[in-house]
């Protein structure tokens, strides 16, 4: 079957593979990146780690195999942090001349990577939704964020340190989180 590797939104015929290509980069143009394909899940985070790191209510984290993340241009800074609840390290890839953050590796999910995603160039292109993204550590969040129906959320991480996974909860309408978390 031909490959076509194609950065846009185009109808093709049956048959031929299309490999989607989306690019960004940081605020100066000093760093840029792609992204191969669709991403494995949208992790949406609400940790205090994400809170700080973005200086925003949570993080929106498209998750892709590292095979399918490259940089293309510039060398981004790294800054490693110690995962509170794993004990691992988070790997923080960043611009040194803007200090824009692109994107993180994990010690624990040496497989994968978790792309900032305003730093695409369309923040847009991929879908949030009860098939592939769920929200991690509501049991944190903001007072006033609101879970989506349908969408599985998690008091903490999906899976515990061990690996061992968590159970989700999912609501059958918008849920407020109120003080205190869940």
């Amino acid at each position: 079957m031909p490959i076509i590797i194609y950065s846009g939104r185009r109808q093709f015929q049956p048959g031929i593979q299309i490999v989607l290509i989306h690019q960004g980069g940081c605020l100066c143009g000093e760093v840029r990146y792609e992204t191969r394909g669709e991403p494995r899940r949208v992790t949406i985070c609400h940790c205090r780690f994400c809170q700080r790191a973005t200086g925003a209510a949570y993080m929106v984290e498209p998750i892709f195999p590292l095979a399918d993340f490259r940089i293309t241009t510039g060398t981004p800074a790294t800054f490693d942090q110690r995962s509170v609840g794993s004990g691992k390290l988070v790997h923080i890839h960043f611009c040194a001349r803007c200090g824009t953050k692109l994107y993180l590796s994990f010690e624990r999910f040496g497989d994968a990577c978790g792309v900032y995603a305003g730093t695409f160039d369309d923040p847009n292109w991929f879908a949030i939704g009860p098939d592939n993204s769920r929200h991690v550590f509501i049991g944190v969040a903001r007072h006033d964020t609101i879970i989506p129906p349908g969408i599985k959320a998690y008091a903490e991480h999906a899976t515990l340190a061990d690996g061992t996974a968590t159970e989700p909860v999912t609501f059958d309408a918008p849920h407020a989180i109120g003080r205190g978390g869940r």
